[in-house]
């Protein structure tokens, strides 16, 4: 069982302080908390006139950290507000009849857009366990999420990404709800979304598709606007802009003051040691189930999320009933440890249980 914890780990102190309020906070797979720094540059935005020159500055220096979050290049990266949106362009861009292989129970973001593409594009499911022997000589894409949101299950990325690739299909990986507490080999995978409002502990309508330079040739950008221009200022007015040559084409235009917040949070999570975030977690997570008896983690990668199954919500009641923050999902119960908690919030759920 991982033993690493923040007491332990000084390399998380200096994140860890960016946080307040995080006690029997436990719900960082529905939202993030806000950072310190986070709160106190969109509260000054408030008191100044806008600044567009700052705004523009704060969605690339975000561009550039999620790069390195992602571990890909920064001009194979697009910005924009929600998977969804990046997900149903993608979508739009398969060729007629396409078939598309879905993690089974996956979130339903980055499956409706395909659900309802139209145009004889048919969707299929399977295990996530078995999404890997599922691909077929006859799937042009894979779509899973590598940690899953209801049940926090790790997917084996390494063998799904390799039978993609035998079969000559690509895949689109969702990492929403692993960006932030695990490391992410983005280039494994042809396309990666990533919705910064969770574990990146940024605005919602932050978010982040990076493609690789193949599949980038593949898809149309059919929500250009007048930041997917090669030059932006000059992209505003009429329809002969050119667009840009590398993934900014595909961006959204930033909402302006949730990329101002998200800036120094994605720094902070980009200059931290995620490993030892990834530890400290587990560990968490780890302790946690002992103390409850719920059983290890399934997959061979432990987890940041805990759940198990609670029809009827009771013991999500007496999570709340207790004051700590919990989600029920899909017929569970969910707990989320992140850098912010310890040990402390591991004794609190389990007393709350009443074990």
């Amino acid at each position: 069982m991982p033993t690493a914890t923040a007491d332990t780990v000084p390399a998380l102190a200096a994140l860890r302080a960016e946080f307040a309020g995080g006690e029997g906070y436990l719900a960082a797979c529905t939202a993030g908390l806000p950072m310190r720094s986070t709160r106190e540059v969109v509260a000054a935005d408030l008191t100044r006139w806008p600044d567009l020159g700052r705004y523009t500055r704060a969605a690339e220096e975000s561009r550039a950290h999620a790069a390195r979050l992602l571990g890909v290049a920064a001009d194979r990266v697009a910005i924009g507000s929600h998977t969804s949106v990046m997900a149903g362009m993608l979508a739009a861009s398969l060729p007629d009849g396409a078939e598309v292989l879905c993690a089974a129970d996956e979130f339903s973001s980055i499956v409706l857009p395909f659900v309802h593409a139209g145009r004889g594009i048919t969707v299929r499911t399977a295990p996530l366990t078995a999404l890997a022997a599922a691909v077929g000589p006859g799937t042009h894409l894979v779509v899973f999420s590598l940690v899953q949101s209801a049940c926090g299950t790790v997917a084996d990325g390494v063998a799904i990404a390799a039978a993609a690739r035998a079969h000559g299909a690509r895949t689109l990986c969702d990492v929403t709800q692993a960006a932030g507490w695990m490391p992410v080999a983005g280039t494994l995978f042809d396309a990666v979304v990533c919705h910064a409002y969770k574990w990146l502990c940024a605005p919602r309508g932050v978010a982040f598709l990076a493609l690789s330079e193949e599949y980038a040739r593949t898809v149309r950008p059919i929500h250009a606007g007048w930041y997917a221009g090669e030059d932006p200022w000059a992209s505003c007015y009429g329809g002969d802009a050119v667009l840009a040559g590398d993934a900014r084409r595909f961006d959204v235009s930033p909402a302006w003051q949730a990329f101002l917040g998200a800036e120094p949070a994605l720094r902070a999570f980009a200059d931290a040691d995620i490993p030892a975030i990834a530890a400290h977690v587990t560990a968490l997570a780890s302790a946690f189930r002992e103390r409850c008896d719920l059983p290890a983690a399934p997959g061979a990668v432990p987890s940041a999320i805990v759940s198990w199954p609670d029809p009827d919500g009771r013991d999500l009641a007496r999570l709340t009933d207790a004051g700590i923050a919990a989600s029920g999902r899909n017929g569970r119960t969910r707990l989320a440890f992140h850098v912010f908690n310890d040990h402390g919030d591991v004794d609190r759920a389990a007393c709350a249980l009443g074990r």
